[in-house]
């Protein structure tokens, strides 16, 4: 398939630049994946669609404040680092600017000298570098004192409050980019939703440049994925298979939990493991789902992979139909922006 078959017309004001005063007043297009006419609403009422005995599948990751600023040790030329992905203990898969002032060898500060790297390996992608980290005490309370949060280049205005780059269940370190569809619930939401009969079940996927990386190839099929940890409890992996067997329906909030589902019901013919590893699943039209019933999404970039997932799950002339709905009625889009109910 073409990537330019995945492309819309967004007006720039559309792409909301700081999340919305209460989370859940966010508006919500619910979809009819099989046909009907789209209906629109406030996230809130979200339960309303929602049945007894179905299931939120939510992403538990935390992300991380990954963006350092330090600079070249022998030059004092400033260096921009975003953490990635953790390899072993003290090394790190990360993105790199300007790239072109960091090789093999270069030697690295932050928070003069209280973090220390020094660059070990130069990957196959734009930016790409392996950090080998020192430093005295433990990592995240230092990359906590040091880094910032590294919100998407799209995003231009200040964000004064970290925490709402973060959903209300976050706990698992380790993402550089939030799960955002889990944004627009609040703890009274979930409450609620457990008291209609809805299950809540928790997994983890870090996210990292698999989910955010553009498609630079014209044939999409030729792109690859980035990987990413996963991970499924037993206790969640038991819940699911439960819901499947009495004909509940699995519904994951965001394409992260997605792609975490079905990674691993295509593994065991639609039933669920727990298990951990890496993914690099690339989820576009053509694809049979096995894990999940229902997505709760945020409107996504022309041209990503995100677009190409929710196309795949609900049809990609639905998804630009529903698209240009969001557009003409002034939807916010992207990652403070609205949300979609796509069933």
């Amino acid at each position: 398939m073409n990537i330019d078959q995945f492309d819309y017309d967004l007006p720039e004001e559309l792409i909301a630049q700081t999340p919305l005063k209460n989370r859940s007043d966010s508006r919500l297009m619910v979809v009819p994946k099989n046909g009907g006419e789209f209906q629109h609403t406030r996230f809130n009422h979200i339960i309303d669609y929602l049945n007894p005995g179905d299931c939120l599948v939510l992403n538990d990751t935390r992300v991380m404040p990954a963006r350092l600023f330090g600079m070249k040790e022998e030059t004092d030329a400033h260096i921009e680092v975003l953490l990635l992905k953790q390899r072993e203990e003290n090394q790190w898969e990360t993105l790199v600017k300007p790239a072109k002032r960091v090789k093999v060898g270069t030697k690295l500060s932050f928070g003069d000298g209280l973090l220390r790297a020094v660059c070990t390996d130069v990957l196959d992608y734009g930016g790409g570098r392996v950090l080998q980290f020192e430093y005295d005490g433990i990592f995240y309370e230092i990359l906590n004192s040091l880094g910032e949060m590294p919100l998407p280049p799209y995003i231009k205005e200040r964000l004064d409050d970290p925490d709402r780059y973060q959903t209300v269940y976050a706990k698992e370190v380790g993402s550089a980019a939030a799960p955002t569809a889990g944004l627009h619930f609040t703890e009274s939401l979930l409450e609620d939703i457990q008291k209609k009969g809805v299950h809540i079940a928790f997994l983890t996927l870090h996210v990292g440049l698999g989910t955010f990386r553009p498609v630079k190839v014209q044939n999409i099929e030729e792109h690859d994925m980035h990987s990413e940890f996963y991970r499924m409890s037993e206790k969640t992996a038991q819940l699911l298979n439960k819901v499947k067997e009495h004909g509940g329906k699995i519904i994951a909030v965001g394409t992260t939990s997605a792609r975490t589902l079905e990674t691993i019901a295509s593994k065991y013919e639609g039933r669920f493991e727990a298990e951990s590893g890496w993914t690099s699943i690339f989820i576009y039209p053509g694809y049979t789902f096995r894990g999940i019933d229902g997505l709760i999404t945020n409107f996504h970039l022309p041209k990503s992979t995100l677009l190409m997932l929710v196309s795949a799950f609900c049809g990609r002339k639905r998804i630009l139909e529903a698209y240009e709905t969001a557009v003409k009625m002034r939807y916010r889009f992207f990652s403070f922006g609205d949300a979609m109910f796509i069933i």
